[in-house]
Formats: C-alpha cells, sequence, structure tokens
C-alpha cells in the first residue's frame, strides 16, 4: 500500500503535439497527474502516421511518449467541440501546448483569455525559437539540431551529424516538466498560476554545457572531435586487437590504473601524460601508445579488466545490448503496459511514492465519450471551472 501518487488530482489538458509536449507530459501521467490529450478529430497527434514501426495502436513513436493518457478528439472549429476545449482548460491545472505562437488566440484558448476564468491555471508552451522574431519559424529537432550548432560538435571531423534521437525535443520535454512541477509547488504559496515558456533552441543551448561555457570563456567556437572530449585524455574510442573499446578516464589516479593494467605503469609518469592537461595536449602521441598495447587482447576483455581496476571502460553496444545491460544490474528497464504492449520504464525512482502504474497509450477519441459527457454537464450547469477544480 503506497502513499497517492505526487500529483494526483492534478488535471492536465494536453493540447500539444508530436514530441516534445507529449513527452512532457507523459511524464506528468506516470507521476500520477489526470492527463487529457486533446487531438484532432478524424486526424489525431501526427505521430499516430510516423511509421514504420507499426503498432496495433498507431505507432512506436506515438506510444514513446503519450502512456498514461486519455484521449477526446474536437473540432477546434466546431462550436460545441471549441466550448468543451475552453471548458477542459477552464477545469485543467495545466494546459499544455505547442502551436505556433498566435495560433490558439482565435480560438480564446492562449493565456490572456483563460486566466481569468482559471487564475490558478499554469499554462505551458513550447515554441521552436521563442515568442519574439522567430515566432513564425518551425520548430522541428532535426532544424533545431543543425541550425543549433549540436551537429556541428556531432560526428566526425568535418562531417556533422545529428544525434541518433530527437534529442532537443527530449531535452525540451524534460525541461517543461521540471518548470511545470516548480509552477504548481509555487501555486501552493501564492495560489496563483502562471505562463511556462520553453524554446527548443534554448533548451538545446542550455544542454550544451561544457561546450558552451568554452566559447563564453575564449570566443571561439567548439568544433566536432569525433568521439573525443574536447578537455578529457583518454576520453574516446580506441582500437584494440578486436574491436573499439570506450575509455572513460577522467582524473589522473584512473590513469595510472589504466596504465598498470596495460602492464606499462612508467606510462603514468611520462611527463607528456602525468596529468590530464599534459595527456589533452599530447592526445595523439597518448592514443598511439595506449592503442600499440591494446593490439594485445579484445576489446571485451579488456573492457572486463579495467572495470575491475576502476578504470570507467566498455564495449560499444547497440540499443538492445543497452536494455540487456540495465536488466542485468536489475534496473527492470522495460514495463508491461495493460493489453501486454512494453515500454521503457520511467527514469523517476521515488520511495514512498514509487510509479507502480503504467497505462498504455490512448486510442484516438478512445475516452471522448466519457469526457464530453463530464464537459457538457458543466457546461449546461453553467459551472465554467466546475466542483472538482481546485488548488492542490
Amino acid at each position: 500500500m503506497h502513499d497517492p501518487m505526487p500529483l494526483d488530482g492534478v488535471i492536465v489538458a494536453d493540447f500539444s503535439r508530436v514530441l516534445a509536449g507529449p513527452l512532457a507530459a507523459s511524464t506528468l501521467a506516470d507521476l500520477g497527474a489526470d492527463v487529457i490529450k486533446v487531438e484532432r478529430a478524424g486526424l489525431g497527434d501526427d505521430t499516430r502516421r510516423w511509421g514504420p514501426p507499426w503498432t496495433e495502436n498507431s505507432t512506436s513513436y506515438f506510444e514513446s511518449a503519450n502512456r498514461g493518457k486519455r484521449s477526446v478528439a474536437f473540432d477546434l472549429d466546431d462550436p460545441a467541440d471549441l466550448r468543451r476545449a475552453q471548458q477542459l482548460a477552464a477545469r485543467a491545472d495545466v494546459l499544455i501546448e505547442n502551436f505556433l505562437p498566435g495560433t490558439l488566440t482565435r480560438f480564446g484558448l492562449d493565456y490572456e483569455s483563460l486566466q481569468p476564468a482559471n487564475p490558478g491555471l499554469i499554462y505551458a508552451s513550447v515554441t521552436g525559437f521563442g515568442g519574439g522574431p522567430g515566432a513564425r519559424l518551425p520548430g522541428y529537432d532535426f532544424l533545431i539540431q543543425a541550425q543549433g550548432g549540436l551537429m556541428d560538435i556531432t560526428g566526425p571531423v568535418g562531417e556533422p551529424a545529428k544525434v541518433g534521437v530527437a534529442i532537443v525535443d527530449v531535452l525540451a520535454a524534460k525541461d517543461l516538466a521540471t518548470a511545470v512541477l516548480a509552477a504548481l509547488y509555487e501555486r501552493g504559496r501564492s495560489g496563483r498560476g502562471q505562463r511556462v515558456e520553453i524554446a527548443l533552441l534554448t533548451s538545446l543551448q542550455a544542454a550544451l554545457v561544457n561546450q558552451a561555457s568554452a566559447l563564453h570563456a575564449t570566443g571561439s567556437t567548439p568544433r566536432s572531435l569525433g568521439n573525443r572530449h574536447p578537455s578529457i585524455a583518454p576520453y574516446e574510442t580506441v582500437k584494440t586487437g578486436e574491436g573499439a573499446l570506450a575509455l572513460a578516464v577522467g582524473n589522473d589516479a584512473q590513469f595510472a590504473r589504466l596504465c598498470a593494467v596495460l602492464g606499462a605503469p612508467g606510462l603514468s609518469a611520462d611527463p607528456r601524460f602525468a596529468t590530464n592537461g599534459q595527456r589533452v595536449a599530447h592526445r595523439d602521441a597518448l592514443i598511439d601508445e595506449l592503442e600499440r598495447r591494446l593490439q594485445a587482447d579484445s576489446a571485451s576483455a579488456w573492457a572486463d579488466r579495467l572495470m575491475d581496476a576502476g578504470v570507467p571502460a566498455g564495449t560499444i553496444g547497440t540499443v538492445a545490448d543497452g536494455f540487456a545491460l540495465a536488466e542485468r544490474l536489475g534496473l527492470s528497464p522495460v514495463v508491461e503496459v495493460d493489453g501486454g504492449t512494453a515500454q521503457t520504464r520511467s527514469p523517476l525512482r521515488l520511495s514512498r511514492t514509487p510509479i507502480t502504474e503504467y497505462r498504455r497509450p490512448p486510442h484516438l477519441d478512445e475516452h471522448g465519450e466519457e469526457i464530453r459527457r463530464w464537459l457538457d454537464a458543466d457546461i449546461a450547469a453553467g459551472d465554467p471551472e466546475g466542483e472538482t477544480h481546485g488548488i492542490p
């Protein structure tokens, strides 16, 4: 028997589509919020058609960001559906949207229109480039990776490459969920809601951390180094007698242990390699010395020896290998939701209020009848906020 979930009683109106907004809303659903996903009548979220892979519900892409929600389909050009959407916004604690700035204004679903009737509303928006001069620019992850500099520091030297997942959307989703939780906590003190705004571009820039800081400190823009780290060595992939080995040596003590395992303890005293700064300055010579010795065995054999010695090292696995590793380590990375659908377990682990219930992503308008009945009853009663709406 567990205590109530952290967000029990919180109603989230999820008007967002594709990935950043829906993924943030799914995180809130995992934490116990009642998330109502508002979809376009007849079409639904764009990602329901982004396949393959296809699933019984729609696509694996859609299912990655929409579990734990109820779905209702509205046509906002229909007066009855628009009134229901406005009523849902009046009932909600949180509204999430990622339309182009200004789009929802003509429907009376912008923050300024909703705030007087629902002063406790947390209105969370995701844009590509903010609400200023870039307001009308489409904010797709790939474009942000390209224009924001991430591709220029990713991939082989001189060959810009995107990250293998829509990482900017994922980062923005985490930023949005964090901001919404902060706004809900603050509302508990003030009783007032507020706007929350996340731009994909600025989420990416914040996630550039040391690379952005290097630009600020030196005025020189970082460039791709392939698998090498700009400030640490050896922190890259190296060749062995069989396969590549990932080395992540973060301090001098780890480097000394690496040299000992390789049977070359004198390398750690070599003036070229004695400190991290010197190792970075003489990186090519360092890697030559290491790879010459690593030819004696395979990457997997070296990984075992080095990890046993406390040196961060590993082989390069597939996505499936990564899940298998997490399973072996007891992290239980996969959960089955109702219907037998497999989902990636939430990384959020809470000791007293753990996430124990995972519900499958909804079919389009699966809960439409019950949600419309609920909203129509309030509209008929002339109750714009509803008896159950309140500040937790």
